[in-house]
């Protein structure tokens, strides 16, 4: 387990899509899918809500036709815009109407073929991120998970395939409702997170970011998915259905305001910290760490370099204990300040990067906003999310990002797990 949750951290940051990211939107489109029709279709709703929950992050697809530097630049771009979430929901709630009128959801080949998809989709999930993650296949966890699927398939077969199935006669305005809260809700909770979601495309390609939860964070998902799951083995009339649905919205709601509160508190904290080292700077950037929202780092940027602090919420006294400078070192771009994926690179980090050069002499453009992997703040090759720079063939530069140009190791992950609960990093 140590080791998976040592390459999730490593990985999640400088990913465009991570399982666990994905999973919440899920869970809370399926959430908002039961609220607007789960009474009339039962889980029907919540399925098709994880759809259209799962509907902006399709443009990861981008991957397959461009460049990663582009590709990362156009991930919650249109997709998660407010202009999407207004206009999508018609088209999706008159396709979803039409293909509950054509009666194939009553055939039993097709409730086979749509059970076979999903465990396999969730057969694959498992078995690939835990190798993705652990780096080596694990017999143990394909067995146990081959049979789990196929016994859940067994079950499924009973349960879902032998009776038969009802008509639905919901309109395609009820549809497109249900579309439209599942994919609204689903930039709204990205722009909580430090990637930024471009909420008013395609008028203005700024990026929204509160900074107050982690992209992955399992006490916002985690009770989500447990209530969400209760609530869909009972009936669609059960009077516990819908109360059992609403209370995972308020755990995951009230968690949500309560990382507002810890942000607030941290602001004060790091504010007093800089005060009190004399230090001048034009802006404040506060974010939690990956997989918690106990262990927060702070970035000031002056004018010729960053300062970077922790804090940790159980830290027995409301102080950051270190600040350690990064000079910004821009001028090791010279000459390629406006090549177009350097340009990219310092839209998407809203110009809080720094440039070094690695023992190797490789230079490396860093996203100061993502903070070090280990509490160990003195070297810049703990960064979580960096592009080694390399030229083209044009002549100009871009960036490559491979978890193996990664320097933090487990002992990292180990001392960033004992900081998050309030124990001193080494000076």
């Amino acid at each position: 387990m140590v080791k998976i949750g040592e390459s999730l951290a490593k990985r999640s940051a400088g990913c465009i899509f991570d399982p666990m990211d994905s999973l919440s939107q899920i869970v809370l489109g399926a959430a908002c899918g039961e609220v607007v029709l789960g009474r009339k279709v039962g889980n029907r709703a919540m399925f098709w809500g994880a759809v259209a929950g799962t509907i902006p992050d399709l443009d990861i697809i981008a991957n397959l036709f461009t460049d990663p530097i582009s590709a990362m630049a156009m991930h919650r771009g249109i997709s998660h815009s407010f202009f999407f979430a207004f206009t999508a929901p018609i088209l999706f709630g008159w396709l979803v109407s039409r293909f509950y009128s054509t009666g194939i959801h009553q055939k039993k080949w097709f409730r086979r073929t749509k059970i076979l998809f999903w465990l396999l989709l969730v057969w694959g999930a498992i078995n690939g991120g835990l190798y993705r993650a652990g780096g080596q296949f694990s017999l143990p966890v394909f067995l146990w998970s081959s049979a789990g699927a196929l016994g859940l398939g067994l079950l499924l077969e009973w349960l879902y395939v032998r009776p038969e199935q009802s008509d639905v006669a919901v309109s395609w305005k009820s549809w497109a409702w249900l579309f439209f809260w599942a994919i609204l809700t689903h930039p709204l909770l990205d722009s909580c997170t430090a990637y930024g979601t471009q909420l008013f495309q395609p008028f203005s390609d700024y990026r929204v970011a509160f900074d107050n939860i982690s992209v992955v964070d399992p006490l916002y998902t985690l009770p989500f998915l447990l209530c969400l799951i209760g609530a869909s083995i009972l009936t669609r009339r059960h009077p516990w259905r819908g109360r059992v649905n609403q209370l995972g919205l308020v755990l995951s709601c009230g968690y949500l305001l309560l990382t507002f509160f810890h942000k607030r508190r941290v602001n004060e904290v790091f504010e007093a910290a800089l005060e009190r080292e004399q230090i001048t700077y034009s802006r404040l950037i506060t974010t939690p760490t990956i997989l918690n929202n106990l262990l927060w780092q702070g970035l000031a940027e002056g004018d010729t370099a960053f300062y970077y602090g922790q804090y940790s919420l159980l830290d027995p006294e409301p102080v950051v204990r270190k600040i350690t400078v990064f000079p910004k070192q821009w001028h090791l771009l010279d000459g390629h300040q406006d090549d177009k994926d350097i340009q990219t690179m310092k839209w998407f980090t809203d110009g809080l990067y720094n440039v070094t050069e690695r023992p190797d002499g490789r230079l490396m453009f860093i996203h100061m906003k993502y903070g070090l992997m280990g509490p160990q703040a003195d070297s810049s090759a703990n960064f979580v999310w960096f592009w080694m720079l390399e030229e083209k063939e044009d002549g100009s530069w871009t960036g490559r990002t491979a978890p193996e140009d990664r320097m933090f190791d487990a002992d990292d992950f180990r001392r960033f797990r004992e900081r998050v609960f309030g124990n001193p990093a080494p000076d």
